[in-house]
């Protein structure tokens, strides 16, 4: 009991040494000039709005990074559309002039079948010797008779060397066109790599300056906090060697049992109570004392008062006993007395009884005697 009482107490000690230091702590909080404003904490309002605008400047520079970002893939979309939309358009001009100059209708093997000019284009079967529609089957010209043979095969000669020059020239021109198509493609895509590096040049600039604001932020942020610690750290210290200066000539250490004393009446203070002293401390042992006396008197009065009560119950239920036998004993004799008057009443009616008989029976005539015998025994 006594262990248990000490750690109660070792306990008690500690939260009241608690709550005290916590109200130190608030009222170097609320009551210091220095660091108040009209009740508000001002550092810790200044390194909030630090915080806040460290914050807001990282999330700017994000955001801007991003739009930035955003701003590029969008020139560089649209430039690749650009670029596919004149490729495609350049195709397909190129597709449409190679059908019209070199896929014409007129081109074709079986054009004659469908020419829709052939009504007009018919000619007679032979207009001269050199008509080419007389061949063997159409036996409009026979072996012999071709007069222009000479002029058929220089007119054939220079057709073959006009249509080799027209093939020369056409070949020309189609790779004279690609060059120039190749040379504005190199042109293009030098400008759109230009541009591009530009652009890449600027965002690696404007990274270098976000780098070098961020980093001279810290930097001057990092000073100021390193010298608001050293005057934390110097004013702790300041207020350290004054809580320990009130502690060392306070009442606490120096445990003045006066201090438990209420100053209003004289109720006494939990907060402050440093335990009795020793005239208290015999007081409550000789009331102890006084009580545990007292208690075994009055067990004994309880006991004594509890053997009077079994002894008086003893007795009540001895008397109900013999009053309960006598009542029985009464009601034998009785039984018995009324036994022997029944007996008695019963004896005198049966004597009764055969006297009335025989009365009867001697004044009856002695026929009717029998008769009434006979019917009696029947």
């Amino acid at each position: 009991m006594s262990g248990l009482g000490v750690q109660r107490d070792l306990q008690e000690a500690a939260a009241v040494e608690r709550r005290r230091q916590q109200e130190l702590l608030r009222r170097s909080r609320i009551f210091n000039a220095r660091f108040r404003t009209i009740g508000v904490d001002k550092d810790a309002l200044d390194a909030q709005v630090k915080e806040r605008k460290i914050q807001e400047a990282a999330e700017k520079a994000l955001h801007e990074k991003f739009a930035d970002d955003m701003k590029r893939n969008d020139r560089l979309m649209c430039l690749l559309e650009e670029r596919q939309k004149n490729e495609i358009k350049d195709m397909n001009k190129a597709l449409k002039e190679f059908q019209k100059n070199c896929q014409g209708p007129e081109t074709r093997r079986e054009f004659d079948l469908y020419d829709p000019q052939a009504l007009k284009k018919d000619r007679p079967a032979r207009v001269s010797d050199d008509d080419p529609r007389c061949t063997i089957s159409g036996m409009q010209k026979f072996m012999g008779e071709d007069l222009k043979y000479e002029q058929r095969m220089k007119f054939q000669k220079e057709q073959l060397r006009e249509w080799s020059l027209q093939q020369q020239k056409d070949w020309k021109t189609a790779l004279a066109d690609q060059k120039l198509a190749d040379d504005l493609y190199d042109k293009y895509r030098v400008e759109l790599d230009r541009k591009i590096m530009e652009q890449q040049q600027k965002e690696e600039e404007s990274r270098r300056a976000v780098c070098t604001a961020t980093k001279d932020f810290n930097r001057i942020q990092a000073a100021e906090l390193a010298h608001n610690k050293e005057l934390e750290k110097s004013q702790t210290l300041k207020e350290n060697m004054n809580e320990i200066t009130c502690l060392l000539q306070g009442d606490l250490l120096s445990e003045n049992p006066q201090q438990a004393i209420s100053p209003l009446d004289n109720r006494v203070l939990v907060n402050r109570w440093k335990g009795m002293n020793q005239d208290q401390l015999m007081a409550i042992r000789h009331a102890q004392k006084e009580q545990a006396l007292e208690n075994l008197r009055l067990r004994e009065q309880e006991r004594q008062r509890d053997a009077e009560w079994d002894r008086q119950r003893l007795q009540a239920a001895r008397a109900q006993l013999l009053l309960e036998r006598e009542q029985q004993r009464q009601d034998r004799e009785r039984r018995r007395s009324l036994d022997c008057v029944n007996t008695e009443l019963s004896q005198e009616q049966k004597a009764k009884n055969i006297y009335l008989k025989e009365e009867e029976y001697s004044n009856i005539p002695t026929a009717q005697y029998y008769a009434q015998f006979n019917t009696t025994t029947r």
